[in-house]
């Protein structure tokens, strides 16, 4: 699917700067960049669905230790 992003004159760039210190074209670094942002944002989501889950688990053992 295509789609047109629209970039200042400075973002521009730094996205070509980018390009070009990694060898790749601009399409490719910006698509490389969501896939490692997603991957990021799903992380933090499972360690948040995991605390949720743990946390009220240990909440009186926490308690009892104080603050850090």
């Amino acid at each position: 699917m295509a789609m047109t992003l629209r970039l200042t004159e400075e973002e521009n760039r730094r996205l070509a700067e980018l390009a070009a210190a990694e060898g790749r074209s601009k399409q490719d670094v910006v698509r490389v960049a969501l896939a490692e942002r997603w991957a990021r944002q799903q992380k933090e989501q499972q360690l948040d669905e995991v605390v949720h889950r743990v946390l009220p688990r240990y909440r009186g053992l926490l308690d009892r230790l104080g603050p850090a």
